[in-house]
């Protein structure tokens, strides 16, 4: 028995990477499994209500306009729907605003490269289709570029260099530092990002209130944008242009400042540790081979340099003649 027990040890301890990821996918499924009954649960009951009220709303409509028959109303509102998943609605209180001026067009091309999306518009045109296509295959890139190079220039003067300056300055240990300073960092982010702006939505938006207001926001900078609230679409928005290039401004700012927090937390001591319990290890082979060819690659690129600069040195050596081997032997015999 202890035999087996100590193979069995022995075994989980060489596939301990493997057991590690079957467990991370299992609990990932299971999460997804228990946020699925947690949504079904919670909202179905408000769906069958709405139904349920739509349809007396109908059966109301179709009552009180007896002209009007079903398949009419039907269609009627077919293409009111279809409008309406473009982003054109038909009540008079929204017929003032736009959705492809120069402002909105620029809040659009933001939540397409920031891959937020929220839906609210979209391209009616097959040339719009396409070209956001092709915007959109540059253009994420691009932008995954860019934000990777502002957040490297960030977090060294925000994480690192105060990191750095209280464990030798002061001497805390580096880990308690930089958990302490990750904290701080995330406070400030939310405050900055989330609470601020969420109190800022609901005092400008006449139909949210602040738990709606700082739902949009996470939903914004969690780039999940579902598009279910959108700000600057209410009626009579006043400095709706001005107000839209704010809000690009928010969520381009805030990304930056949801990555610096990210990579804050990432570069971690612990979450380092607990990430590489589901990577997998290089075999030591495949480490020497590496080194190997490292190895050779330096000595031959050493051994390289040497020669070039024993032949720049013989060149710049006018004055220096070689002997030839006929010389030398006849001054050897003599």
């Amino acid at each position: 028995q202890s035999l087996a027990g100590s193979s069995c040890v022995r075994l989980v301890e060489q596939h301990r990477s493997a057991w590690c990821f079957a467990l991370l996918v299992l609990g990932y499924l299971l999460y997804l499994v228990f946020g699925a009954v947690v949504f079904s649960s919670v909202e179905l009951p408000y769906e069958d209500l709405l139904r349920q009220e739509l349809g007396k709303l109908k059966q109301r409509f179709l009552e009180e306009h007896s002209c009007l028959s079903e398949q009419q109303l039907e269609q009627f509102l077919m293409r009111v729907l279809e409008a309406s998943n473009y982003g054109v609605s038909v009540l008079s209180n929204a017929s003032g605003n736009w959705n492809w001026d120069f402002t909105s067009s620029l809040f659009f091309a933001s939540t397409v490269l920031s891959t937020t999306g929220y839906g609210h518009t979209v391209p009616l045109s097959d040339g719009g289709k396409a070209f956001c296509i092709i915007y959109s295959v540059i253009g994420i890139p691009f932008t995954l570029l860019f934000l990777t190079a502002v957040v490297q220039r960030i977090i060294v003067y925000v994480t690192r260099r105060p990191v750095l300056y209280f464990h030798i300055r002061w001497g805390f240990s580096k880990q308690v530092v930089a958990i302490i300073h990750a904290i701080v960092l995330g406070f400030i982010t939310v405050s900055c990002f989330f609470l601020i702006p969420a109190a800022i939505f609901s005092v400008l938006e006449d139909d949210w209130n602040f738990l709606e207001s700082f739902y949009f926001c996470f939903i914004s900078l969690s780039t999940i944008g579902l598009g279910d609230y959108v700000p600057g679409e209410g009626y009579n928005q006043k400095f709706r242009e001005l107000y839209k290039i704010g809000i690009t401004c928010y969520l381009l700012l805030g990304l930056i400042a949801m990555l610096v927090v990210l990579e804050t937390f990432c570069e971690l001591h612990e979450l380092k540790k607990f990430r590489k319990l589901f990577y997998v290890k290089k075999d030591k082979e495949e480490d020497q081979v590496h080194i190997m060819e490292h190895d050779q690659l330096s000595f031959s690129s050493i051994s390289d340099q040497a020669a070039s600069m024993k032949d720049d040195q013989k060149a710049n050596e006018p004055f220096v003649t070689s002997q030839s081997p006929t010389s030398n032997d006849s001054s050897l015999n003599n």
